[in-house]
């Protein structure tokens, strides 16, 4: 069963140098929280997994924590560039970052083929672009009806880490809102991690909720607050302002690094 733990401590054993980590949630339940203790740690050279990187990842970039990113939609929701992905991308600023980039529902099938133990998800996806030119998929001709098709490898993080609304003391983890991908990618992964807003003496069933067993997770680590800015539904809210604000913030790269060791490293502004 999953061992109830503090943040600090459960990074500090699960996740390492080199790790492939994915940090999921959709639009909602992004395990900010868990991203910026891995900054606090040291943790570098990490091949980052996201369907959608958004500010989590552009910080994680900007302090030269990411070698690689396997993403699909990069961008801050809403107001335009990740400017630190970007600088990264094309003035190799803190560090050159290699990628691999996919469409969302290759994403979502390649954490599904990882949870299932398959080598790789068979889509008719990816037809009519450029990205198989540029990623890991390759062609493939169904036996029964020649139609061709689209091969994408497996996703099998080192470690994966979301963030959910409750789990029980027994490890139990239960999720509500947008369910995102977060249950294939703890079922794909080595290891996981889940914060929580709230440990409880029982988990009760909601419309539309996910309950991952602890027998399939490693660590649970009460958060609260530990999806901000993103939200958890029926817990907190959305700080749309700072959002808003991350653009400016992050453009200038002097302005980004206090804004981190301030914020988020806790050491003083330069």
């Amino acid at each position: 069963m999953a061992e109830l733990t503090s943040l600090a401590d459960a990074v500090a054993e699960l996740v390492h140098d080199g790790d492939s980590v994915a940090l999921e949630g959709f639009t909602h339940l992004i395990p900010f929280a868990a991203g910026h203790e891995i900054l606090r740690q040291g943790r570098g050279e990490l091949e980052l997994i996201r369907m959608t990187p958004d500010i989590l990842y552009d910080q994680m970039i900007g302090v030269g924590a990411a070698r690689r990113l396997v993403f699909s939609y990069g961008g801050n929701p809403g107001v335009g560039s990740l400017h630190r992905f970007r600088d990264a991308i094309e003035h190799g600023w803190p560090r050159p970052i290699e990628i691999e980039e996919h469409s969302h529902a290759g994403m979502a099938n390649r954490y599904a083929a990882g949870a299932a133990r398959l080598p790789f998800t068979v889509m008719r996806g990816y037809a009519g672009t450029d990205l198989p030119a540029h990623t890991r998929v390759a062609p493939i001709e169904c036996p029964f009806t020649g139609e061709r098709l689209m091969a994408v490898p497996a996703l099998r993080p080192d470690v994966a880490i979301v963030h959910a609304q409750e789990a029980d003391r027994k490890g139990n983890v239960a999720l509500w809102g947008i369910p995102g991908v977060q249950k294939e990618a703890v079922l794909s992964a080595d290891r996981a991690l889940v914060t929580v807003e709230r440990v409880v003496d029982e988990l009760r069933g909601r419309p539309g909720g996910v309950v991952i067993p602890g027998w399939v997770i490693d660590a649970v680590a009460e958060a609260p607050g530990g999806s901000r800015p993103s939200y958890s539904l029926g817990v907190t809210t959305r700080d749309n302002d700072f959002y808003r604000a991350w653009d400016g913030i992050s453009r200038d790269r002097d302005a980004f690094l206090a804004w981190m060791r301030l914020n988020v490293l806790g050491e003083a502004a330069a």
